[in-house]
């Protein structure tokens, strides 16, 4: 009894290690995280949404139209004159709202006439996440709203009318202001689909070539240490700079190959995507990349390769062996995951301060935000997020370099006095 006691005692010290809780632990406040995301998404879609409101017509139905409006909105403005459009675009930009919903003169006169009735609305939108067409989804509920009760109401008053025309006797005329630009006859959602391959795809192909790489490069390290190749290199009287120069010029070449393939791949793909949902063009609206963007982004890639690579290397060198080195490409995988989804679901303009931060700190995040950014010319983002990303791989190798020229990838130790002897002991066989 005792031995089986002595043998759960040493099972249980060998699995109670950091590397076995700490992903679960990680894990954990992740889902936490996004449980508390999902609750905030749903509070949001409850909220009523913040318009301004402009009826310049004093028909009945124009009546009905702006009733609904502002019991089921938050109107901070209001008027009557068209030629307070402009004030009121403005007004709803300062108030953080989602759009100016305009009510011509002659709307209740073109639907008794059987014409379709104008609601002009001008969408502000704030992000391209899918998280930020939350209150323009719900808005664009409310005008079917108002669809429908007009519909009843003309059913009411002439139960003879045409029923083609009687079921859509509104029709939106719409324009979407994004990033200081103008998109006539486009809604929030469509923008949003138009730029959904590059919210999705992109983000999870370069998650991938992270991850692999990554994971290639900690058990190379894990196998070298078990296999005592590393421990024979070290004793070679070969430059401790040149060695980890020689690692990361490697790891380097094969993240370049990687960016070439992905970037050939990416071209081919947008030249097959340049008509979006509904047969709207892409180029028609300026929403395509060019050659130059497609360099950005290739270089953004290429450096964050390099600075994934040497922190793959700096992580690899704590690996005991190969077991251990499944555990150690936990880190790099969530350094990839996060900012994957926070790309895909959010705008980083829309992100709190404190997230931005995060979001640039991790340099995963930067290639995966370059395609859009380039698509709206935000080009100091991503020249910043180059530089930064530069640094941060500098600072890596710099940290590896130093790691090499220890006996911490051999003995745990910060000194050299034993690496110093076995080299000695090594030059002393090689002369005999």
């Amino acid at each position: 009894m005792s031995g089986l006691g002595n043998i759960i005692k040493k099972e249980i010290k060998e699995l109670l290690t950091p590397t076995t809780f700490v992903p679960i632990i990680i894990i954990a406040l992740i889902f936490g995280t996004m449980g508390s995301s999902i609750q905030g998404i749903q509070e949001q879609a409850l909220e009523k949404p913040v318009i301004g409101i402009i009826n310049a017509d004093n028909g009945t139905l124009a009546t009905i139209t702006s009733s609904i409006l502002y019991n089921n909105s938050k109107p901070v403005f209001n008027s009557t004159s068209i030629d307070d459009k402009q004030i009121g675009i403005e007004t709803v930009k300062q108030k953080n709202g989602v759009a100016l919903i305009i009510i011509p003169n002659n709307f209740t006169k073109q639907i008794r006439n059987e014409t379709s009735g104008d609601i002009e609305v001008y969408w502000i939108m704030k992000g391209a996440g899918l998280l930020d067409t939350i209150s323009s989804g719900v808005l664009q509920h409310l005008i079917d709203y108002i669809n429908t009760n007009i519909s009843k109401e003309l059913i009411q008053e002439n139960s003879s009318v045409n029923a083609s025309f009687v079921l859509t006797p509104t029709k939106n005329v719409e324009t979407t202001f994004f990033k200081d630009r103008e998109f006539k006859g486009l809604t929030p959602d469509l923008i949003v689909g138009m730029l959904s391959s590059q919210s999705f795809l992109i983000p999870i192909v370069i998650m991938m070539i992270i991850i692999m790489a990554g994971s290639i490069v900690i058990t190379s390290m894990a196998l070298e240490k078990e296999n005592k190749t590393l421990e024979t290199l070290l004793t070679l009287p070969v430059k401790r700079t040149s060695i980890v120069t020689g690692k990361i010029i490697a790891a380097a070449t094969i993240g370049l190959l990687l960016a070439i393939i992905y970037m050939v791949g990416m071209s081919y793909y947008f030249q097959g995507m340049q008509i979006s949902e509904g047969g709207i063009s892409l180029a028609k609206y300026g929403l395509a990349l060019n050659s130059q963007d497609y360099l950005l982004i290739g270089i953004s890639l290429f450096i964050t390769l390099i600075a994934g690579l040497s922190l793959c290397m700096l992580l690899g060198t704590f690996a005991k062996n190969y077991k251990s080195a499944q555990t150690l490409t936990f880190p790099i995988t969530m350094l990839a995951l996060i900012p994957m989804f926070l790309t895909m679901f959010a705008d980083y303009d829309t992100l709190p301060t404190a997230l931005k931060g995060v979001v640039f700190a991790i340099p995963f995040s930067h290639p995966m935000m370059a395609p859009r950014a380039l698509i709206f010319d935000d080009y100091l983002l991503v020249l910043g997020g180059i530089i930064y990303v530069a640094i941060f791989a500098l600072v890596m190798i710099i940290i590896v370099v130093w790691v090499f020229n220890t006996d911490r990838l051999l003995t745990g130790s910060t000194k050299r006095r034993k690496l110093k002897s076995r080299n000695n002991n090594f030059n002393f066989i090689r002369r005999r």
